[in-house]
């Protein structure tokens, strides 16, 4: 998980990097974004990621340069900057700032400046309305029409476009230029041409007609002014930039789902009394309630009451999850059904819903390859299109052209240009994606993430905890041939769980919770005389009967049946215990790890996507083939070592592979952090997922398919909108130079540029995961125990 301490942590060794997150105002293309990049980067040992889509600049720095220092770059370049505060824990739904934008937006990004925005634009839509039709139908051009336009295109020229205006200057102050510089510029001059043509060009004339021409004209017999470009431009990407920003803000929508899961308060039982309290101030230990329908305030343990609870809107699952005494519940979860009676085991930025939160964050500032390549194009883009606009209108009037039409031509160059969806392209898709991936139960560090998801065609998966449940249960109960099957064997079971309701091992809380489930909750029977014997079993009376739950050891002595079902068990890599009540066995009773029952269908899909599945485990050879035969796994490397798994790691990227490794475990973290990229399951301790840049929250396998997906489908959208954006300005340009496009119409188009990025960004949103029907195996799908099995 990516680190993001706060700029006030404590001090560290002056030589150690540290990182600080930095909100950035005032950017509006990506060639701000390589202004700013630039800048920071000029400092000894500091570099600089910033994200257009969300406003944030995330910095890696000596310990010896400061924030201060870090932001004063940033205003010098003619920028605003502030640290961002790091979150105590999930983001609070109650602050309507941060519920209007999303939580990493840009400064003045919701709220009132976003009420400033919407105005600016309604009254610009007013004045510029007019001009629009009254320059554009020549039938409702009424005497004196064209004064009536300049009063109206006045204010929209100075106030509706002083954003631009304000901007640009600053720039200029900085000895820079941007987007807005192109803008401001293309403006002003369209104005400042009909102010010469109103007042000394004829064009004030009463009586004077402006014939209709989306292409500029260029004929010194018609006087003409360009008042609809003056008001068009600062009203189609007024326009546009708020369209922009409202779907850019839904680019971020999953962090303000996630805020909306933090419950607001919560019923605490503190000295016996009832009351409720905010739930920011719980404390670990706490006993809080959570009634029907009501949200888990925090991680926490069940003490009391059983339910079902419905996680999908936290980790993606589908199903509800049961929860009784001793079960671990998500804050956020929906309580489905009876009371509940937590304790709080973790609160504010501990808990699993903050982790995700932040998961989410720290995805979102990142840049794919080719983004990177883009920035670098957008960095000189702004200057370049300058000095082409000089060039074009040099050109025209050196060939002897109409001054209306070369200056026309100068303006539209400089309004068509467009690197704000060169900025846009890499952002506004891992937003959604990230977002969307986190409601499926996928959560991805970052773009460059994403990209070696792409490009995996091994993956190295572990046994226990990632294909298996990680839990011990009980896999079949086998009775002798002459006994009644069900009857016999629930009357053993019912005794070897009495008996072993004394023990602490593993074995023996399988068997216990089996006979609950079976016993549809009725009480055990008390033991009486428990007595344990170290590696050979435990033995205590029941009901009057002594009973014994061993190891097999001599098995001449036992039935056929039993001798085949331990047998059974030991090739299957599983535990058999032998039940004997007085000196007759009566049972054995095979456990072992059970089989994710959604493993199989997860390692076909990811056949089917081109990937090689490999099982490395540390358990033996019997169990990892058992295992991996199920699943139509070739590869098995069995009895791996930690050390042993990260070598398998190194060997296949040798060989050229590009490797992925899935495990949940202390002993995977070697082997995550070799590989080129390292996936987690959620239920996993933190040193896998620290070392992991995929996590699956979800407690399903098929998310690693899904998570495969999901980076396809994001890759592919990042490079449809970059050859948009890069095809755009390569046809336009042209036209505008040579005079084929109105300036107007060229606000319009850099307008619908921007916005089909972001608009084609936004589809990810909505993405599901397509997965195939048929099974080449259909019939080695595992199947899951849950009756008695009495072998023939």
């Amino acid at each position: 998980m990516a680190d993001r301490p706060s700029p006030t942590a404590s001090p560290v060794p002056a030589d150690d990097p540290v990182s600080t997150v930095l909100v950035v105002g005032g950017m509006t293309c990506a060639a701000c974004v390589g202004r700013v990049e630039k800048k920071l980067g000029r400092l000894e040992g500091v570099s600089a990621t910033v994200n257009l889509a969300t406003g944030r600049a995330k910095v890696s720095h000596p310990a010896s340069v400061s924030v201060a220092g870090l932001v004063a770059v940033v205003e010098s370049a003619g920028y605003t900057a502030r640290p961002a505060e790091p979150p105590a824990g999930p983001p609070d739904p109650t602050r309507p700032d941060e519920h209007r934008r999303p939580p990493d937006g840009p400064p003045g990004s919701g709220g009132a400046e976003e009420r400033r925005e919407r105005d600016r634009l309604l009254v610009t839509t007013l004045l510029a309305a007019p001009v629009l039709v009254l320059s554009m139908v020549p039938a409702w051009q009424f005497r004196n029409w064209q004064w009536l336009c300049f009063v109206l295109a006045a204010p929209v020229v100075v106030w509706g476009a002083w954003p631009f205006h304000h901007r640009a200057l600053r720039g200029l102050r900085h000895g820079t230029a941007t987007m807005d510089t192109l803008v401001s510029l293309g403006v002003a001059a369209s104005f400042a041409w009909s102010s010469y043509a109103l007042f000394l060009g004829g064009a004030g004339e009463s009586g004077m007609t402006m014939p209709l021409s989306l292409v500029p004209s260029a004929s010194d017999g018609v006087a003409h002014v360009y008042l609809e470009a003056a008001v068009g431009v600062p009203l189609f990407i007024l326009a546009g930039r708020w369209l922009e920003g409202r779907a850019r803000r839904g680019t971020g929508s999953a962090l303000r789902s996630l805020a909306e899961l933090a419950a607001k308060d919560v019923a605490v039982r503190r000295g016996g009394v009832e009351r409720r309290i905010p739930a920011a101030d719980l404390a670990v230990g706490d006993v809080f309630l959570v009634r029907p329908g009501e949200r888990v305030a925090t991680d926490g343990t069940v003490v009391e009451g059983s339910s079902a609870l419905d996680l999908s809107l936290v980790t993606g699952e589908s199903h509800p999850i049961e929860a009784g005494p001793g079960s671990p519940v998500i804050g956020g979860a929906v309580n489905s059904g009876g009371l509940l009676e937590v304790r709080a085991d973790a609160v504010g930025a501990d808990t699993q819903l903050a982790r995700i939160t932040r998961l989410v964050e720290d995805a979102q500032t990142g840049k794919a390859a080719v983004q990177r390549l883009a920035d670098s194009v957008a960095a000189v883009f702004v200057p370049a299109v300058m000095s082409v606009s000089v060039t074009v209108l040099g050109f025209w009037l050196g060939a002897g052209a109409d001054r209306q039409a070369a200056i026309t031509a100068a303006v539209a160059v400089l309004v068509v240009a467009c690197p704000c969806a060169l900025g846009l392209a890499t952002p506004t898709a891992l937003l959604a994606a990230t977002g969307r991936g986190a409601r499926l139960g996928i959560l991805v560090s970052g773009v460059q993430a994403l990209e070696r998801l792409k490009h995996i065609d091994t993956v190295v998966l572990d046994k226990t905890g990632t294909l298996t449940s990680g839990r011990m249960s009980v896999i079949a109960v086998t009775v002798p041939a002459d006994a009644d099957a069900d009857a016999d064997a629930g009357e053993v079971l019912r005794l070897a769980a009495a008996v072993e309701q004394g023990s602490d091992h593993p074995l023996a809380h399988a068997i216990v919770a089996h006979a609950h489930r079976q016993g549809d909750g009725l009480p055990l029977p008390r033991p009486v005389g428990f007595a344990a014997a170290p590696g050979s079993g435990v033995r205590a009376m029941v009901d009057g009967e002594e009973v014994a739950v061993v190891r097999p050891g001599e098995l001449s002595g036992i039935p056929g049946r039993l001798r085949e079902a331990v047998h059974a068990a030991e090739t299957a890599g599983h535990t058999a215990v032998l039940v004997r009540v007085g000196d007759v066995p009566r049972a054995v009773i095979s456990v072992g790890d059970t089989l994710r029952s959604d493993a199989y269908r997860a390692v076909e899909h990811l056949r089917r996507l081109g990937l090689r599945p490999v099982l490395a485990t540390g358990d033996r050879e019997a169990t990892a083939r058992s295992i991996a035969g199920r699943l139509g796994i070739t590869e098995v490397h069995a009895g791996a070592l930690p050390e042993d798994k990260a070598a398998l790691v190194t060997t296949l990227q040798g060989h050229g592979g590009r490797v992925a490794v899935v495990g949940d475990g202390v002993n995977d973290a070697a082997a995550l952090a070799a590989a080129d990229l390292g996936i987690a399951m959620a239920g996993g301790t933190d040193a896998a997922i620290g070392a992991a840049d995929v996590t699956l929250v979800r407690e399903d396998l098929q998310a690693l398919p899904d998570a495969v997906r999901l980076a396809r489908h994001t890759l592919a959208t990042i490079r449809a909108n970059l050859v948009w954006a890069f095809g755009y300005n390569l046809v336009t340009l042209p036209l505008a130079a040579v005079g084929r496009l109105d300036p107007m119409i060229a606000a319009a188009a850099m307008s619908a540029s921007s916005l089909l990025v972001v608009g084609n960004s936004l589809r990810l949103r909505t993405w599901k995961p397509s997965r195939p029907r048929a099974f080449g195996h259909g019939s080695g799908r595992p199947r899951t125990a849950t009756g008695w099995e009495t072998a023939s």
